[in-house]
């Protein structure tokens, strides 16, 4: 990828799904760093330790399936009927997927949603002309965290990853 960006086949490169310390192990031998990683989050799964470290090495965070990816295989209803978003989404005449959006983009990430539907096109970005609060911040810092993505699927006893713990360098609980 390196190559690609010198030659001007890319103008950035990305990651997706680094956690901090394959992101560090990647900046040790990185010649040109990457500009961005990939990653599931939503009010469920914060990330902070991630989005922190990040930031320290100027990496971006995108953030995919901010709603929880409802209706897919790997993921669920946890964030759509979280009792806590529920509340400041009524309290602020918001939606719940708007209050998800909204938190995101306050931690300085970007968002890839996914609609085909043209009202919840709109919806979506109607999330530019109002702030959640300090009360609503504090809320959503308090939510017990849930990883949708477990990735179940690239564990083997022929490695590289043997477990979850390993393939998520310890950032993540069960």
């Amino acid at each position: 990828m390196e190559d690609c960006q010198k030659l001007g086949l890319t103008k950035a490169i990305g990651v997706s799904n680094f956690s901090s310390k394959k992101l560090d192990d990647l900046l040790r031998i990185a010649k040109i760093p990457p500009a961005v990683n990939q990653v599931e989050m939503n009010p469920l799964w914060q990330q902070k330790k991630l989005r922190e470290f990040s930031a320290e090495k100027g990496i971006h965070i995108t953030a995919y399936s901010p709603l929880g990816a409802r209706g897919t295989p790997w993921g669920g209803d946890r964030v759509m009927e979280c009792q806590v978003l529920k509340e400041i989404a009524q309290a602020r005449g918001k939606t719940i997927a708007q209050v998800c959006l909204r938190w995101i983009y306050e931690q300085g990430a970007s968002v890839i949603v996914k609609s085909f539907n043209k009202e919840r096109m709109k919806e979506n970005l109607a999330i530019f002309d109002w702030e959640l609060t300090a009360e609503d911040i504090q809320k959503i810092d308090q939510i017990q965290q849930f990883k949708g993505v477990p990735g179940l699927e690239f564990i083997s006893d022929e490695g590289p990853y043997r477990s979850l713990l390993e393939l998520w360098d310890e950032e993540i609980q069960f």
